[in-house]
């Protein structure tokens, strides 16, 4: 037995920043190669569902029934690759020339979040984030004049999901992949894939790929 303490020396940890975003748009019913989004300023992760609805009988509360979870989020840039143009509902029909409302492809979508201590401060480590069977909805773009106070133009999307299997347990739209947890080799092996090599193009990884991996 040992007594609990707070706030120990390395313990003091928190998660930061958003980088290496990576976009997977599918192909012919398959996750394609991924391509690399520049200009990423935030993702907003917003899981919604799992509402507790109570039964009553008896006269009293008989038991809670959990509603299921579904996992969305916001993405927002200054840019966005052409390999999101599909999945942004835009289509080239000649060189230079694009039209809108047309059908939202799917895609995945992979970013790297900062993990620091009290210590290593920023680098203490990161994680890799993965969401699968993402839907973009349309963004809203607000043009104004040039001025003594220039901003460049941001984009948002919303995006809704549609879950993959995962052998041995329930469907999921979202992963995450510590750093800190897994080894250094096997780490490299998922970077590899994910972020491509110079003999290999990036792809997105399913999430019992990931497990394979990491055996």
């Amino acid at each position: 037995m040992s007594k609990l303490t707070w706030d120990k020396t390395g313990e003091r940890k928190y998660e930061t920043g958003v980088d290496h975003g990576v976009i997977y748009p599918v192909v012919d019913g398959e996750y394609g190669a991924g391509s690399a989004w520049n200009g990423l300023t935030a993702v907003t992760e917003s899981p919604s569902g799992a509402e507790a609805s109570a039964v009553y009988a008896d006269n009293m509360k008989y038991l809670s029934l959990m509603s299921a979870e579904e996992f969305g989020a916001t993405i927002e840039a200054y840019t966005y690759p052409e390999a999101f143009d599909r999945c942004n509902g835009t289509a080239e029909i000649t060189k230079g020339v694009t039209i809108g409302q047309q059908n939202r492809d799917t895609f995945g979508f992979s970013y790297r979040t900062l993990l620091g201590n009290d210590v290593k401060s920023n680098d203490y480590g990161y994680k890799i984030h993965i969401i699968y069977g993402a839907k973009a909805s349309p963004s809203e773009k607000n043009f104004q004049t040039v001025n003594d106070s220039p901003e460049a133009i941001s984009f948002s999307w919303e995006v809704s999901t549609t879950p993959v299997t995962v052998d041995g347990f329930k469907p999921t739209a979202h992963l995450e992949i510590d750093s800190t947890k897994v080894e250094a080799t096997k780490m490299k092996k998922i970077e590899d894939a994910l972020y491509g090599t110079e003999e290999a193009e990036a792809k997105l990884l399913l999430p019992d790929e990931i497990i394979n991996l990491l055996k």
